[in-house]
């Protein structure tokens, strides 16, 4: 049975880790990190969520593996909305703020609107929402109530990184 401060005696001292720029890691440095290696940092483990929409065309966007499945337009803009939902939860925000109608999932390319400017416009729409809540986490880090809102800081990075491999899979599909 391990009895309080026993695990540092089994496991001895645990080195510090260091993030790429050299600083050391904290939770807020962490969250940090995590969220721009989802997004757009340069990652071990292949493409992030930027990457994965990267020389995508508005027509392999629009592509689906079959009825009623998400293109890579649709999970891309479902990523853009949790995004805004987790940056409303940090601002307080009003619920239904988001600037397209409705929540989670939203159809795409909507009617007469296969076109790349259509696809350019709501690829825009995701960088601003990952700006704007990468802007309010390092404000939100900086106080007590980060730590009740730990889970879903880190957990939008993590969505991000598994919204990328359903991506990076659906543009194989579409190659095929």
């Amino acid at each position: 049975m391990l009895t309080p401060g026993s695990e540092r005696a089994i496991l001895g001292e645990i080195p510090s880790l260091m993030l790429s720029s050299g600083g050391p890691v904290d939770s807020a440095n962490l969250v940090l990190a995590l969220l721009d290696e989802g997004y757009e940092r340069k990652t071990w483990h292949g493409p992030n969520l930027k990457q994965s929409i990267k020389g995508v065309t508005s027509k392999q966007a629009a592509w689906r593996p079959g009825a009623n499945r998400h293109n890579i337009w649709e999970v891309m803009l479902h990523a853009a909305y949790w995004k805004y939902a987790v940056r409303r939860r940090i601002e307080g925000g009003k619920r239904g703020s988001f600037v397209l109608k409705g929540s989670n999932f939203f159809v795409r390319p909507e009617k007469g609107k296969m076109n790349e400017a259509a696809w350019g416009a709501d690829k825009k729409l995701l960088e601003r929402e990952h700006r704007a809540l990468r802007v309010a986490v390092s404000k939100v880090l900086r106080t007590p109530r980060s730590r009740k809102l730990m889970r879903q800081l880190y957990g939008v990075a993590f969505h991000d990184v598994y919204h990328a491999g359903q991506i990076r899979l659906l543009r194989r599909l579409v190659e095929r």
